[in-house]
């Protein structure tokens, strides 16, 4: 059995109010478009970024040195919070102070990445505080969460969210146990808010044991699912093609180069469609990323200070 190696900082995220709604303004637009990077062949690569330490440009540094494509495809902001509101006795969404900052800065933090290409997504976290996805008390509940989702989506111009059900702490705060309809209402209620953007499922936790209620099956409303387990390889449980699945999952800095290539190596082999990765820093890590590329995209990267 593997253990999950994730590290997660979240500033005082036990003591600070949470965001119960959102005020929408303008619909944020993603400004002049640059040319993107040169398209590549090869698998979707993921990389998840701990934005309480590093900055989300870095995932624009790396480039394919035969080419000049993007090494990275998709951007994960990590992370947002579910968090529970005592008073009203509903989950809300929060945003830490290094989170907001992100979204608050998407003209300098987001959109050069999106004008590279690279989409950008906020994964959505538990928070120790009983709220998650898999206990909304009702249907009304997890359609109210997933309108805030939506909102913040379209209110900071991002491509999508992504869900990672851990720390949730499921009865703390009085509230309820996972439940089998929970997940479902509200995959269905985002998917139907934002149907052309992101959805993508860390597959762990209760939540993602619970995709089918009612004669509804959500696995179709995501775009991507993959392995929570840094240096294993496990199919995640979900009825995707294999276009859509990361059975890899690499920490950079931490997985070894052997493992991280032989990962690689297996998901091209075994006609897998994404590689994810966690954990992108500041430091020079080009030898660390090139250890997939070649794999993945037969090219080493180039990193751009």
């Amino acid at each position: 059995m593997f253990t999950p190696v994730r590290s997660r900082i979240r500033t005082a995220a036990l003591a600070l109010s949470a965001i119960t709604a959102l005020t929408l303004g303008a619909t944020a637009t993603t400004g002049a478009a640059a040319a993107p990077a040169p398209a590549k062949q090869g698998p979707t690569s993921v990389a998840y970024v701990e934005v309480n330490n590093n900055s989300m440009l870095n995932i624009g540094k790396y480039t394919l040195a035969n080419g000049g494509g993007n090494v990275f495809d998709v951007a994960v902001i990590f992370a947002a919070n579910i968090n529970y509101d005592t008073g009203t006795k509903a989950a809300t969404l929060y945003f830490n102070e290094n989170v907001q900052r992100v979204l608050d800065n998407a003209a300098t933090q987001i959109r050069p990445l999106q004008q590279k290409g690279i989409k950008v997504v906020l994964s959505v976290l538990g928070n120790h505080q009983g709220a998650g996805f898999a206990n909304f008390p009702s249907q009304q509940a997890a359609s109210t969460f997933a309108k805030r989702l939506s909102d913040t989506v379209v209110k900071y111009g991002l491509d999508g969210i992504d869900f990672d059900d851990e720390y949730a702490e499921y009865g703390n705060n009085g509230t309820g146990q996972p439940n089998a309809s929970s997940f479902v209402y509200l995959v269905s209620a985002l998917r139907a808010n934002m149907p052309g953007k992101i959805i993508s499922l860390y597959n762990i936790g209760p939540a993602a044991s619970r995709l089918s209620y009612g004669g509804v099956d959500v696995s179709s409303k995501f775009d991507y699912a993959w392995n929570p387990y840094y240096g294993s390889w496990q199919v995640p449980g979900i009825a995707l093609p294999k276009s859509k699945l990361s059975p890899a999952a690499v920490e950079i800095g931490r997985t070894s180069q052997s493992t991280v290539a032989n990962l690689a190596r297996r998901t091209v082999s075994e006609g897998y469609g994404v590689y994810l990765t966690y954990n992108l820093d500041g430091a020079d890590r080009s030898a660390d990323v090139s250890a997939f590329t070649r794999e993945l995209y037969g090219s080493d990267a180039h990193y751009t200070p």
